[in-house]
């Protein structure tokens, strides 16, 4: 495994969930990290806990579906550092109101341009920079509804999450050739804020036994640790007890 020092990786939906635990692990084992999100004072107080732990960490408010934005954070970031060796595009949402009978265009937008555009804009802003080091590592944070057509997940997050999927095969396939890796990182149901959001929220047994935020941030870790000869295409992960498998009350087709 490679060492992660002296390694500058950016992390959009850092404030919580997948993206902060990944920003933790990857600061733990050496990187500096740039912890991107919409919410400042959220960021503020996580990357002051990975400061506080003896770790390096920014931050960089960022509105991922703002393109503009993005060249304007992701430029900066190069500006500062020089270099951006791992990007983790874990910045995403979904909305309750989510099937065809009640998807309004809004929140088809908002899921769009979150998950997918967002992803393909940082993926554009930071490609030039990796390009002419011959190095680059990116992570896009898919889901299970990325590789399978999950009901519960609705149209708009699933079609996102395929395009995630696409858009990672497709980095590979042309980037290979400059040394730049790509990951779709494709888990279940994991316990995050995303939760809220469901249109029934699972109960809290069910949410214990889940995929946590550190199980993501472990494999992040994993991915990132593996030497620039090795590109790991696509990770699908899920718990153990799987409740797409098994069924429950707030998954069934209403």
């Amino acid at each position: 495994m490679g060492s992660l020092d002296g390694k500058v990786a950016w992390i959009t939906g850092a404030g919580s969930g997948i993206g902060l635990a990944g920003a933790q692990a990857l600061a733990a084992a050496g990187a500096t990290v740039v912890m991107s999100g919409r919410r400042t004072e959220v960021l503020e107080a996580e990357a002051g806990a990975i400061r506080a732990g003896g770790h390096r960490a920014e931050i960089a408010p960022l509105d991922v579906s703002d393109a503009d934005d993005v060249a304007k954070v992701s430029a900066a970031i190069l500006a500062r550092h020089g270099r951006v060796d791992i990007l983790v595009n874990s910045a995403g949402l979904n909305v309750p109101r989510r099937f065809w009978k009640d998807q309004t265009v809004q929140g088809w937008n908002e899921v769009m341009r979150i998950n997918l555009d967002g992803s393909y804009y940082c993926c554009a802003a930071v490609l030039p920079a990796m390009r002419a080091r011959k190095d680059g590592l990116v992570i896009n944070v898919s889901s299970w509804s990325g590789r399978f057509d999950s009901y519960m997940t609705g149209p708009a997050y699933n079609a996102a999450k395929h395009g995630v999927v696409a858009m990672t095969a497709h980095l590979n396939q042309e980037e290979c050739v400059n040394g730049i890796r790509a990951c779709a990182l494709c888990p279940a149901e994991v316990a995050t804020p995303i939760m809220e959001k469901r249109p029934v929220k699972p109960s809290d047994e069910d949410i214990a036994r889940m995929l946590q935020p550190v199980d993501l941030g472990r494999t992040i870790l994993w991915i990132a640790e593996q030497p620039p000869h090795v590109c790991v295409n696509e990770i699908l992960i899920s718990p153990t007890w799987n409740r797409i498998f098994l069924g429950a009350s707030d998954l069934a087709r209403k």
